[in-house]
This record gives structure tokens, sequence and C-alpha cells, in this order.
């Protein structure tokens, strides 16, 4: 407050009572600390188990998408678990593109009946959400629902061979039920490996490998 000046003779005091008065002391209020947002809970992975495919030119790990592809998966884990890929072949190369930077490899009982289980019913990529990029295994057929024991395995994206429901004719696809998580490098290698230029028929001619690779053993990996 400001006093109001009164002649230099007649000045007086002023009252005691404000003389010592401290001038208020605006101190504001601690802001509350902003709230800090709990983390996000981790993301969930889908279920898979992985299996190990021991051929004669090295080791593959295959996470099987036992979660989003139930049907398929478990179909390949009854091969896996009776022992029905032991001693069969990768034995087909597809090169594509600049290279052979795309394609695919194909292998299992080469439809032998002796080793072959009951067509699994189709899980298309429509259905699972799952596609065919780079290391994806999928179940080889003729018409859907023909799949038995013979698989590729996906170099690049070859996401033409997913389901395309806008098509015309056979649109369900190829039916992908996991990922190559180790030896990706050894599936290349055998995509580069001599193929005989008279063996295969229809799309597959020339496209057989001259001398495939053996399957040594598929087990559950430990």
């Amino acid at each position: 407050m400001l006093w109001a000046a009164a002649p230099l003779a007649a000045q007086t005091p002023p009252p005691p009572s404000t003389v010592a008065a401290t001038p208020a002391i605006d101190v504001a209020t601690p802001a509350a600390p902003s709230a800090i947002a709990p983390p996000a809970p981790p993301v969930r992975k889908p279920a898979t188990t992985n299996v190990v495919m021991t051929t004669s030119a090295g080791t593959i790990v295959i996470a099987l998408e036992t979660e989003r592809a139930p049907a398929t998966a478990a179909n390949f884990l009854r091969y896996v678990d009776q022992k029905r890929y032991d001693g069969t072949t990768i034995y087909r190369a597809m090169k594509l593109g600049k290279d052979g930077q795309y394609g695919l490899i194909q292998g299992g009982i080469s439809g032998n009946p002796k080793r072959a289980l009951a067509p699994v019913a189709h899980e298309s990529t429509a259905k699972t959400g799952l596609t065919h990029d780079d290391g994806a295994i999928s179940m080889a057929r003729s018409t859907p629902g023909s799949a038995t024991g013979d698989f590729f395995i996906a170099i690049g994206a070859m996401t033409g061979l997913d389901a395309n429901p806008a098509a015309s004719g056979d649109n369900q696809g190829f039916a992908v039920f996991g990922h190559v998580v180790e030896g990706m490098d050894l599936v290349k290698k055998i995509q580069h490996l001599p193929t005989s230029p008279t063996l295969g028929a229809g799309v597959m001619k020339g496209q057989m490998l001259a001398d495939p690779v053996k399957i040594i053993s598929v087990k559950r990996a430990k």
C-alpha cells in the first residue's frame, strides 16, 4: 500500500501496526506432478513350435504357427512325430528374378502314398493373416484341401501365392504355416544348386534338383 505524503513538519510515523508489516509474499502452490502413463503391456506373440530339419547340406530351424494356422501346423507335426520326413528329400528349386532373388525350394514325401497321411483342410492366408514373405513355409497342393506331406519355403516376397478372393478360378492360394528362424542362408544355397533341364513336368520342368538334398530328420526342437 502507498501512503499519502504529509507536510514535512507534520509527518508522523505510521501506526506501529503497519511499520513492521511484512509485505505479503505470493508463494505459488507447487504444481502436482504430471501423471506418468503406465508402460504399455508387451504385445503377446502368437504361439509357435520350433522344429529342426537336419539335411545333408545343413540345418534349418522352422517356427510353426500352431496358433494362427493350427490345422496345417498340426498336420506337419504329425509327419514330424511319425518320422515320415526322415529319409525324404528337398527336390525342387525355383529361381525367379535377377540371380534367383525370388523363388522357392520344395521338399517332403514327393507324393509317396506309403508316407502320406489324409489330406489336411485348406487354411488360406485370408483366414490366418499369414503371408508368403521371405522364409515362409507353406503346403504344396493341387486343389484346395489336397495337401498331404509336401511343403515349400519361399525366398523373397512371394505374395502372389497368397489367397486372392477377388481373382477368378482357384483363388485360395497356398497355406502358410510357419517361418524359417535359422538357416535361411542354407535355403538360398539349396535354391542355387544345379537343376536338371529335363526332369519335372509342367511348370516344374527344369526346376528339379539334379542331386536332391536328403532330409535326414525333422524333429521338435528341445
